[in-house]
């Protein structure tokens, strides 16, 4: 009775952990609505660890700056559609600017998670598993 009743609360456990890991997302994007800005879709991924950058114009630069006012990403395009891939971003607020001639569109990522931080939390889960 001990060992069924043990079994059952672990494998409660199991399942809250569960939801609750998966409700949490890699990153959050605050889009930019300005009328001005309607030339460029930015968007996140389903699993979110990537943005998706579409414009009717050409993208020519894209440059992020983080919490500590330091440039993260800096890439230089000509291109209408672009897919950055937002693992090599610190933790925390990232203020994006995608240039397109002769504008320039500004929005925020808030990155939330690190690869390392799911892998730690999967990790944490199949230890439970056992």
């Amino acid at each position: 009775m001990k060992t069924y009743s043990t079994t059952l609360i672990i494998g409660f456990l199991i399942l809250c952990s569960y939801s609750v890991f998966g409700q949490a997302s890699y990153a959050k994007i605050e889009k930019n609505y300005n009328n001005r800005a309607s030339s460029l879709s930015h968007n996140l991924n389903k699993t979110k660890d990537t943005l998706l950058l579409k414009s009717t114009r050409k993208i020519t630069h894209i440059y992020s700056i983080n919490s500590d006012y330091k440039r993260e990403i800096d890439i230089y395009l000509d291109t209408n559609e672009y897919q950055l891939s937002l693992s090599g971003l610190s933790l925390g607020k990232h203020l994006l600017v995608v240039g397109e001639s002769p504008k320039k569109i500004v929005f925020v990522l808030r990155i939330q998670q690190t690869p390392e931080m799911i892998t730690l939390e999967k990790s944490k889960l199949s230890s439970l598993d056992d």
